[in-house]
């Protein structure tokens, strides 16, 4: 039996991680089947599928045990150092093992997929995924359980006799070569005929992400989190690409200011030219069926609501993406998503052609606010390095002068809440408040671009202002949210430059965005409600359009002529 002798181990290891991982694939299997239909062929698919990466993995992490087993003499077997390794390896694998399953478990909770580039950029940001888990999860309890059910698997390894066979069968190396060659071999191969690629060819998204193993996809995003664009992408020579570019971009009210390879237009908007102070409120995993206008109803959002009674909504907007960053890329640059990771954060993105620019030309001070430490994803220095101010709650080094922008780090004398993301949404619009005050006070009229960051899980925030309890869950995030925006509206009322104020309230992305199909369009739906426009009264745009498409939008209501790279339209 291959539980009995030198390699029992390694095979009870083997098999205990397979067990596991179809146990931890069959959980999320019951999670998901309220959300899609699954046929009985789709089942079975997803598990031969799934047993094959998960055989895979097993085969990596016994790869290092493999060659001990293959290279230590036979002389040595069941001496004290042979079990201090074994033992040692064994309680390291099996720890790893199960916390990776819990792992998984917490991702799908908010990602409904197997770890993928967000897990991979994560790693970087470990300050706030630390304690996000720790805030979310009774974390010393988790570790415990998986504490015991180590020790579970070694009680149970003991019991069959696994390690006193392991000891004490004294393997000539030809037999060990033989053993540890055909794993060795299996090892190499797998990852040449078994791409996590291959379980993303089905059209059911869950399918796909139930098909795949955590730890096999994690290192599958990691390999490809920054491909050569080049290298891996179909391409247009570049002539016909700006043909094509130029020839969707065209429109009566705009120019091309240069022929051939650009597609830098001169947007001409005609009418009355106002120039407001701009708010733009970001809000974190904001979908529109949160909102009674699309459908909600929990009477989550009544102060939205009532505010798109009176003002400027967007009933058909789409996120650009289902990540923050994506977001702010399509928000503050005007174009969709570029492939592999955003531009936000990649090397080389200052002194780009972005809204800010916009608004830097028409003579505006601009700043960011963000609830949390910027240096999440990169954001101080893609803002800092494209003219904005920067208001954080920082705890990493300061910018310099090297884009010649100023950082005011939000204090703890004015943080009244604070988790794992940032401060309440309230704290974050009082900052806001102090700074717009400042900043009107020295007659420079402002655009202010605002990232919350209350309706992220754990979802908690300051006790007693709603009827829902603090990390109760979204529901509760997203009401208070919606509170905290009711009172800085209140609040802006009371200022005056309320009276030449325009607010923008906007999501970076939709609470989720899986679905039983690849790209399921109703996850990527968000509102976006434009108030204080010098035409009072509501008003409604129902054409489909999304957040590139913002800004060109509001240059056009405000009379603005443009210059600028960009790709969104005016609607």
């Amino acid at each position: 039996m291959i539980f009995r002798g030198r390699y029992s181990v390694l095979f009870s290891f083997f098999a205990s991680f397979v067990i596991c991982s179809f146990l931890v694939r069959t959980g999320l299997l019951v999670i998901s089947l309220p959300k899609t239909n699954f046929s009985i062929s789709a089942v079975l698919s997803l598990y031969v599928l799934g047993f094959a990466y998960d055989f895979a993995v097993a085969l990596f992490l016994v790869c290092i045990y493999n060659l001990y087993l293959l290279l230590l003499p036979s002389k040595w077997t069941g001496t004290k150092g042979d079990k201090i390794f074994t033992y040692t390896w064994l309680c390291l694998l099996l720890f790893i093992s199960f916390f990776s399953f819990f792992a998984e478990i917490t991702f799908w909770q908010e990602f409904e997929s197997r770890f993928n580039f967000i897990a991979v950029d994560y790693l970087i940001y470990t300050y706030e995924v630390i304690n996000n888990i720790n805030e979310s999860y009774p974390l010393p309890l988790l570790i415990g359980g998986v504490l015991l059910a180590v020790l579970f698997l070694f009680w149970m390894f003991s019991k069959m006799k696994v390690f006193i066979t392991a000891f004490q069968e004294k393997l000539p190396f030809q037999r060990r070569a033989l053993k540890s060659g055909v794993i060795l071999l299996l090892t190499i191969v797998a990852p040449f005929v078994l791409s996590n690629a291959m379980a993303e060819s089905g059209t059911n998204r869950y399918q796909n992400e139930l098909s795949k193993a955590g730890i096999y996809s994690f290192f599958a995003a990691f390999k490809n989190n920054e491909l050569s664009y080049n290298d891996f992408y179909s391409l247009l020579p570049k002539d016909e690409a700006y043909r094509v570019i130029r020839s969707e971009l065209k429109e009566k009210n705009s120019r091309f200011l240069k022929e051939g390879n650009s597609i830098k237009r001169e947007i001409i908007n005609p009418g009355p030219v106002y120039k407001p102070n701009v708010i733009m409120i970001t809000v974190e995993s904001l979908s529109a069926d949160f909102m009674e206008h699309f459908g909600n109803t929990q009477h989550l959002m009544p102060v939205l609501d009532s505010l798109a009674n009176h003002n400027l909504l967007f009933t058909n907007m789409y996120a650009a993406g289902t990540r923050t960053v994506r977001g702010m890329e399509a928000l503050t640059i005007s174009a969709p998503p570029t492939p592999g990771s955003s531009i936000v954060r990649r090397p080389g993105n200052q002194n780009l052609s972005t809204v800010g620019h916009i608004f830097e030309q028409e003579g505006y001070h601009r700043t960011f606010y963000y609830g949390g430490d910027g240096y999440f994803d990169n954001m101080n220095e893609y803002f800092g390095s494209n003219g904005f101010d920067i208001t954080d709650r920082g705890r990493s080094i300061k910018l310099g002068d090297t884009y010649h922008t100023k950082r005011t780090i939000i204090g703890n004398n004015q943080v009244h809440f604070e988790n794992a993301w940032g401060i309440s949404d309230e704290d974050l619009f009082d900052a806001v408040l102090r700074g717009s005050d400042q900043q009107y006070k020295e007659g420079k009229p402002f655009y202010n671009f605002v990232m919350t960051t209350s309706n992220h899980r754990p979802f908690t925030y300051p006790s007693g202002e709603i009827n829902l309890p603090s990390g109760s869950g979204r529901d509760g995030a997203v009401r208070y949210t919606d509170y905290a925006i009711g009172k800085f509206i209140e609040h802006l009322k009371l200022r005056p430059w309320f009276r030449k104020i325009v607010v923008i309230i906007v999501a970076d992305h939709c609470a989720s965005s899986a679905g039983k199909n690849e790209i399921d369009i109703s996850k990527y739906h968000i509102p976006c409600i434009i108030l204080n426009l010098p035409h009072d009264g509501r008003q409604v745009i129902s054409k489909m359009c999304s957040q590139i498409d913002l800004y060109p939008t509001l240059f056009g209501l405000l009379g603005w002529n443009t210059r600028a790279i960009c790709t969104g339209k005016m609607f």
